[in-house]
């Protein structure tokens, strides 16, 4: 059995990690790490101190309404995709440990067209 490095939970909700395939399962915010916990197979969880993060890029569609997921960007490890049923007030916990100038909105659609089209015609 896999132990959780919190000694408090302020969240419990369920979520989907987009590690290789989708998986279902639960994140668990706590005071130390950020958890999340496959419902199927316990050995498959991601467990990430808060020291460890480096920033947070989030997707945000809508003006703000709605935020279908975000990344969490480690030091060490890489990059991990996670959504929930309620970002927001996933977020809103995540902000209680992580600055919120470590936390960006991603760019859309057109914004990351526009950049590489800029980055092949400024490489020449």
């Amino acid at each position: 059995m896999i132990t959780s490095l919190n000694t408090k939970v302020d969240l419990a909700i369920k979520g989907i990690s987009y590690l290789n395939v989708p998986s279902y399962g639960n994140i668990m915010i706590g005071n130390k790490s950020f958890e999340f916990y496959n419902e199927r197979n316990v050995k498959d969880n991601i467990q990430i101190p808060w020291e460890e993060i480096s920033h947070i890029v989030v997707s945000v569609k809508f003006n703000g309404k709605w935020i279908p997921r975000f990344m969490i960007v480690t030091h060490k490890n890489g990059t991990f995709t996670f959504s929930s049923r309620n970002n927001k007030l996933l977020l809103r916990e995540v902000c209680k440990y992580v600055d919120k100038d470590r936390m960006f909105r991603s760019l859309g659609f057109f914004k990351s067209i526009v950049g590489g089209i800029r980055k092949i015609f400024n490489k020449n």
